[in-house]
């Protein structure tokens, strides 16, 4: 379905005024255009309203056009309603967005949601979509060809519509686009709250309060519509609930800075695949299969991979070296430590790379909560591929896979064998989960400048007593982080 773009707001193509309509602005030149979004889990409630107020391109018509269902079914309807003039299509907009969300359309940048109404959904009408089909009639590429792949892979829009639809969101009522980093991060906050009421409980050993539980849970829903078809939403009422939405929001973040970098205008008639590498702002070189760098990764990628991980093999297609410049400064520049530095896998679905070679792997933001991670809120390594592939969220339909190898700087390590997320003691650097299989350190690598490569295979360690099978490795500087590989795998499943 195509939609139409005027003014910096989407007619709705539902409306079958795509090519004769532009949405209306209020006195305040924002257009009048709104998403909204009702959970009630009592009462299996998942609903959307669309609202917008429109006029002809010729400037003679003036409609109210509404739309309205629950989300992921095709349950609703659609109403146009014509009007003879501007005022009466505007004061027709503004009484319904009054109705539906208790809110005045003029005061609504102090939107406050009030119970058994509609919330705003904040949804970015990008282009990206459009741009990202832009081929015809730009100039051959001038990139590796290996690197043309590579981008065309991580910078495709149709893998990101697949991962919002794993994560069981609505992507066919509400309009081409995506939901704004500030809901996300709300979002965030909610988990947070959940999850402190949660932890509060467990240590009173007392239930939930279910009356809060329920309103948070429904807040969580109508910030971040899903698609639960003829299911009642679910209450967001576990760690392991709420550890699966943190990552979707993780995710979400990813996808959200890939499409605003996607939609950005490139010059001329410049290659789209030339256009988005240039603005990842990184160099990415193939290394060539015939040098020994190249050889000592593929046996890292073969040596280290898990007895548990044996629904597939990898298969090493190409890799790239791989250097963010200021990041080259910052690390090279981390006063606390400069010793103890090793080069690390770390794994992430494809929809991530733009976001991650672009700004770097971040830590996750202050609105989301410490008790969503084993370790607590860090940058997370391993020294055991199959442990970061798993991360790649790859399937038999959809086998190709991108992980990262990362130089660390460790220094001081604190040593766990169990949760912990508390804050690094004094004069510590980074914590490492002990697994009890790792790599055989009789067979590790150490390079030029010191960094070591833990390749080997799995043995057994001296760890007893510990929750892990497999060794990882958290810091919680961005500073002790510089990428210095990208391997592109495939994963051949048995079954």
């Amino acid at each position: 379905m195509h939609c139409t773009l005027k003014g910096g707001a989407m007619v709705d193509p539902e409306s079958g005024l795509t090519k004769k309509a532009s949405v209306m602005k209020d006195t305040n030149q924002k257009p009048m255009t709104a998403v909204l979004g009702m959970v009630d889990i009592v009462k299996g409630a998942n609903s959307f309203y669309k609202l917008q107020a429109l006029q002809s391109d010729n400037g003679v018509g003036f409609w109210l056009f509404r739309a309205w269902g629950r989300i992921g079914t095709s349950i609703g309807g659609t109403k146009l309603e014509k009007f003879t003039t501007a005022k009466a299509a505007r004061e027709a907009f503004e009484y319904l967005y009054l109705d539906k969300t208790g809110n005045n359309w003029k005061d609504r940048t102090n939107f406050q949601k009030k119970p058994h109404k509609f919330y705003e959904m904040e949804l970015d009408y990008g282009e990206a979509e459009e741009k990202s089909k832009q081929v015809v009639n730009s100039q051959p590429s001038k990139l590796h060809p290996a690197l043309q792949s590579l981008i065309q892979f991580i910078c495709d829009i149709e893998s990101m519509k697949r991962a919002m639809v794993e994560f069981d969101l609505d992507l066919k009522k509400m309009p081409l686009g995506k939901l704004s980093r500030r809901q996300i991060l709300e979002a965030y906050g909610i988990l947070g709250n959940l999850s402190k009421m949660i932890d509060r409980a467990a240590r009173k050993k007392t239930e939930v309060d279910q009356t809060m539980l329920l309103s948070e849970s429904t807040r969580f829903f109508t910030l971040i519509p899903h698609d639960f078809g003829m299911k009642a939403p679910p209450l967001l009422d576990s760690r392991k609930a709420i550890k699966t939405k943190l990552q979707m929001l993780e995710d979400l973040l990813e996808i959200e800075l890939a499409y605003n970098m996607l939609k950005e205008r490139g010059k001329g008639n410049e290659n789209p695949l030339d256009q988005h590498y240039k603005q990842l702002h990184t160099s990415l070189k193939p290394l060539d299969p015939n040098e020994e760098e190249y050889k000592r990764i593929v046996d890292y990628v073969k040596l280290t991979h898990g007895s548990t991980h044996t629904s597939y093999k990898l298969e090493v297609v190409s890799i790239f070296d791989v250097e963010r410049p200021d990041e080259k400064v910052r690390f090279n520049g981390y006063k606390p430590a400069q010793h103890n530095k090793m080069l690390l896998w770390h794994g992430s679905r494809r929809t991530n790379w733009v976001g991650i070679l672009s700004q770097g792997l971040r830590i996750a933001p202050p609105e989301a909560p410490v008790t969503g991670y084993m370790f607590g809120k860090g940058i997370y390594f391993a020294d055991m591929c199959s442990k970061s592939a798993n991360y790649c969220f790859t399937s038999h339909s959809q086998p190709d896979g991108v992980l990262l190898l990362c130089e660390v700087i460790l220094g001081d390590i604190k040593e766990c064998k169990n949760a912990e997320g508390t804050p690094l003691p004094d004069g510590m650097n980074s914590r490492k989960g002990c697994g009890s299989v790792i790599p055989d350190p009789s067979t590790y690598y150490t390079n030029a400048e010191g960094v070591v490569y833990p390749i080997g295979k799995p043995v057994p360690s001296n760890t007893t007593d510990t929750s892990l099978i497999y060794n990882e490795y958290i810091v919680y500087d961005v500073a002790q982080v510089k990428q210095k590989y990208l391997v592109r795998v495939k994963f051949h499943f048995d079954h």
